[in-house]
């Protein structure tokens, strides 16, 4: 479902004359449906930019990235809107969302993108955020009022609302409490159940061995860091 091959990335410092940096260089890993792989190494080894590639934030410079029949590397802009729309989800660290929508329209949007009704999609969304202990008195008020904590199990809510095929989770149960750590790694454990292909950062250790069938030390593929 993701597949990389020989992927590499260079970041050049225009302040810096035009300095080159090699960042990640021939990383080539495969995950199947229904497959949770951990992305690992130290801080700087380039887990963060490689999930940014393979989400197509970041362009890679070489090597494909495909998500299902999409190479990200190759794809129109709008071949990568429609992927994240429908195929490739992402749990980022931080809830970016319009000011003033609510809670609930922010966590039911991502289905509704793909059709589904606002009945279903509500009904969803109400779900979800029970599950993660966000009060109902606060759903009708914008994410953005709310605690960090707060933002971050909306976030969570909103990027499993949808069941996407394949998802990226950036240190999805970081500061979460241990309840709704337990929420979230259930429903890491359903996606995988239900045959979704999942590349993840977990600095939990625990969290890390009872989701992820295998890890990738990303140092392996960082010029001048050993693995």
């Amino acid at each position: 479902m993701i597949d990389l091959k020989d992927v590499s990335k260079t970041f050049m410092l225009h302040n810096q004359g035009s300095a080159v940096i090699d960042v990640i260089s021939g990383v080539s890993l495969h995950v199947a449906a229904g497959e949770c792989v951990a992305l690992t190494g130290a801080s700087g080894a380039g887990k963060s930019t490689l999930m940014r590639m393979i989400y197509g934030n970041y362009l890679a410079q070489s090597g494909s990235i495909r998500i299902g029949d999409t190479d990200i590397v190759q794809a129109e802009p709008r071949e990568v809107i429609s992927l994240r729309r429908e195929v490739l989800g992402y749990v980022s660290q931080f809830l970016r969302v319009v000011p003033r929508v609510p809670t609930l329209d922010v966590v039911a949007e991502p289905l509704r993108a793909v059709g589904v009704s606002a009945q279903q999609a509500t009904a969803r969304a109400e779900s979800l955020l029970t599950q993660l202990n966000i009060p109902e008195r606060l759903w009708p008020l914008s994410p953005t009022t709310f605690s960090g904590g707060e933002q971050q199990r909306v976030n969570i809510a909103r990027g499993f609302a949808h069941e996407y095929p394949a998802m990226l989770l950036d240190e999805p149960t970081a500061s979460l409490d241990a309840a709704n750590r337990e929420v979230v790694l259930r429903l890491i454990e359903d996606a995988k159940s239900r045959g979704a292909a999942i590349i993840g950062i977990f600095h939990d250790q625990a969290a890390r061995d009872r989701v992820c069938d295998r890890e990738i030390d990303v140092s392996a593929f960082t010029p001048g860091v050993a693995a």
